[in-house]
């Protein structure tokens, strides 16, 4: 493939960017042929060097994707990053979307313990107060049961505040992952 149609294809193909990131992009992409001319290489065989004019627009816009889910974290735009990180190859298929769907098991498995604790906290404290009404029977101390539902439903909530904490670290981990991941995919 000669030097205008890499750069024809490799220009269509990162529409959706922002005009000056795609002039960027094109403009080190004419230098790599420049200098290659210059070093006696033909267009084809530099073109071969460069790689898949496709490939290289997926990974700016994957690129573009990761930096829009750091500087906006919402859930949306952290799956969005994963889907266009594993749309660049099977290699991510298993690197990417395996740990990511782990790691969301995990934190949806901390966050139900978390509501679990809270529940049966409240569910003690309630069972102690109203249960001699309906004619349950309270056989330990009632005073220390209030107590120990009132603890252990703030140890659900403390769990699920540490939560959204390890929620915010992972998805700084994960978007930090996505970066170097496409760094090493261009390379």
């Amino acid at each position: 493939m000669n030097k205008k149609e890499f750069i024809d294809i490799l220009k269509n193909q990162l529409s959706g960017l922002p005009k000056e990131d795609i002039d960027e992009i094109l403009y080190d992409y004419e230098e790599h042929f420049s200098v290659g001319l210059v070093r006696g290489k033909s267009e084809d065989e530099i073109s071969k060097e460069v790689g898949d004019p496709k490939k290289i627009a997926k990974s700016y816009k994957a690129n573009v994707i990761i930096e829009n889910a750091q500087k906006n974290p919402t859930s949306t735009n952290i799956v969005k990053a994963v889907i266009a990180t594993v749309a660049l190859g099977l290699f991510n298929l298993i690197f990417v979307l395996g740990p990511f769907i782990g790691l969301i098991g995990i934190l949806i498995g901390l966050f139900g313990a978390a509501l679990g604790v809270t529940l049966g906290g409240i569910g003690m404290f309630i069972g102690v107060i109203f249960g001699p009404l309906f004619g349950g029977d309270v056989t330990i101390n009632p005073i220390g049961a209030v107590f120990i539902g009132i603890g252990t439903t703030a140890l659900g909530v403390l769990f699920f505040i540490l939560n959204i904490y390890l929620t915010k670290f992972a998805y700084k981990g994960i978007t930090k992952y996505l970066k170097y991941n496409i760094d090493i995919i261009k390379k």
